[in-house]
């Protein structure tokens, strides 16, 4: 790719290894269903997404010196993600997801991303002392930054001079890890993407809907708060005030990757001058058009 990105994706790339059951499925549950491998993580569905809406997305991540992971920046490059300021490590194996869904959602999942995690401060390096940025020049674009990051690199992000211009968009990898975002909780350029579930756990409190729960993550210091809530209303929320809108109604038949999916979406359309309300409904429609196991576009 010789394009210059215009947008970054700071976290996870990996394999994801997903078998998905037509029918409802319980713990220890035996069913038939299929089993499929594909490329991965936060940081690589949002950067494939921003792609497909026109967009020239970045990776910064790692990924092991290995076949698997030969294999992955192949299939990236095909799917016109850019990787050429990938943080590759002999030391270091491809990080892998594996995942279990059923008609009902989401059964199991575990992330393996301890790569990613080891490799640390190493994938800034295009950002703060490379091509990309540095303390004197900092990156001054649209940053898609995932919580798959360790809580130390998330906290050195949240106060780097590399960052100081960023327009920061940051999501958890997934609840388990939502108290990684805390300290952009009180970022001021920051902006949090999260479920209902991860709002209630930085918020240390159970919501009813998403609209009391990107309020009370404003009361909480953040600057400006997204929180859905799967097939019901989901929310925009900053001091320029509350923007609710439903998504539209669709049979799942996935799950993982939705959260990723709506993030890129509202990414692309802020970035191309949609208003709140526009760019909230293209972000629901293509979470929903995503669930429904529809083709991309």
């Amino acid at each position: 790719m010789t394009i210059s990105p215009n947008i970054l994706c700071i976290g996870s790339v990996l394999w994801d290894v997903i078998g998905r059951s037509a029918t409802e499925m319980r713990q220890g549950q035996d069913m038939p269903g299929r089993i499929e491998r594909l490329p991965g993580g936060v940081a690589m569905n949002i950067a494939v997404t921003l792609g497909r809406f026109g967009m020239t997305p970045s990776v910064l991540t790692a990924i092991g010196h290995d076949a698997e992971g030969d294999e992955l920046l192949a299939a990236c490059a095909g799917l016109g993600v850019d990787t050429r300021h990938v943080y590759r490590s002999h030391d270091l194996p491809t990080d892998r997801y594996l995942a279990v869904e059923g008609a009902n959602g989401l059964i199991a999942a575990i992330a393996d991303a301890h790569s990613l995690e080891a490799a640390g401060i190493n994938i800034l390096h295009p950002l703060i002392e490379g091509p990309l940025g540095s303390h004197d020049s900092p990156y001054e674009g649209p940053i898609a930054l995932d919580g798959n990051l360790t809580v130390s690199l998330l906290e050195e992000i949240a106060t780097h001079a590399a960052f100081a211009r960023a327009d920061l968009r940051v999501a958890p990898a997934s609840p388990g890890k939502a108290d990684r975002l805390l300290p952009f909780l009180r970022h001021p350029r920051a902006v949090l993407y999260v479920n209902l579930e991860e709002a209630g756990i930085l918020c240390r409190t159970t919501f009813d809907n998403a609209a009391d729960a990107a309020q009370a993550l404003l009361r909480h210091g953040a600057a400006r708060a997204l929180v859905t809530d799967g097939g019901r209303s989901a929310c925009d929320a900053s001091a320029e005030g509350v923007v609710v809108a439903a998504p539209p109604a669709v049979h799942v038949s996935r799950v993982t990757g939705a959260g990723d999916t709506f993030m890129a979406a509202h990414m692309a359309a802020e970035t191309r001058g949609a208003a709140r309300e526009q760019a909230l409904d293209r972000a629901l429609a293509a979470a929903a058009a995503y669930v429904s196991g529809a083709k991309p576009q």
